[in-house]
């Protein structure tokens, strides 16, 4: 049986589809927009127009590339602050025209640097969150390999969160954990062990919806079942008349059994 750890190498592989891979076998006329409007364009988040079927939607994904230029080109998939205000003016924009949001989520974290910090990495994160709580459109976010702590959820906060099985969900990475805990890195197996970051472990306290299986990653058939998970997803948002007021309570439920404690 695969240890927690061996999950988390296996959702780090490069040879793991990434953002764009889902985009470009799920999607149709995908049209790519750039820049947040107050600084740059972020590499490591796409974000665009799309067709789901007939119908139009708006598609965002943290993308980290497959080789060592393009992982570096996109700073390994950690978004700087202009990612997640290009992200959220995506989602303004969809709310706006009322086009159903997807989310593609794979990020160790968000980037971790000086120029990061200075343009206020932290205070972008925080208005996603906001921001996402209030869109009235259904929003689909699927978890395909690392999601991790509020890098991640700043693209998660969803009516559905779908998880692939061999993906990972977690507040820290067991590295940085194991080095905050225990003071050595090395102990990042025994970290991961506890922090439940497994799909199955995700599932079970409510805070992913769906696990999709991974077994056949990459293959045609594989694709076809994410998109039709994404297709019963927004079958299922379409009856809900406050969307907002759904993913309110789906977050203030998790880890209280359905019951929210005031």
């Amino acid at each position: 049986m695969r240890s927690p750890y061996e999950t988390i190498q296996l959702a780090r592989s490069s040879e793991r589809p990434t953002a764009l891979d889902y985009i470009g076998n799920i999607f149709t006329d995908f049209f790519e927009l750039h820049g947040d409007r107050r600084f740059s364009d972020d590499r490591a988040t796409v974000a665009g127009l799309a067709y789901l079927d007939d119908s139009p939607v708006t598609v965002i994904g943290i993308e980290k590339g497959h080789t060592t230029e393009e992982r570096s080109y996109r700073s390994f998939g950690s978004p700087e602050p202009e990612g997640y205000r290009k992200a959220l003016r995506m989602m303004m924009e969809a709310d706006k025209f009322r086009r159903p949001v997807i989310t593609f989520v794979d990020t160790a974290g968000a980037f971790c640097g000086i120029g990061a910090e200075e343009r206020g990495q932290g205070s972008a994160i925080a208005e996603n969150l906001v921001g996402m709580m209030r869109l009235r459109v259904p929003v689909v976010a699927v978890l395909i390999g690392e999601g991790g702590s509020g890098g991640a959820l700043a693209l998660a906060v969803a009516n559905r969160v779908l998880m692939l099985g061999t993906a990972c969900y977690s507040v820290i990475s067991p590295e940085g954990c194991a080095s905050i805990l225990f003071k050595d890195a090395s102990k990042a197996g025994r970290a991961a062990e506890s922090l439940r970051l497994t799909a199955p472990d995700a599932l079970a306290l409510g805070v992913v919806d769906e696990i999709i299986d991974d077994s056949a990653i990459g293959s045609a058939g594989f694709y076809g079942s994410v998109k039709d998970s994404i297709r019963e997803s927004l079958a299922l948002l379409s009856g809900i008349e406050d969307l907002s007021l759904h993913r309110y309570e789906r977050f203030r439920g998790i880890g209280t059994n359905g019951e929210i404690r005031e």
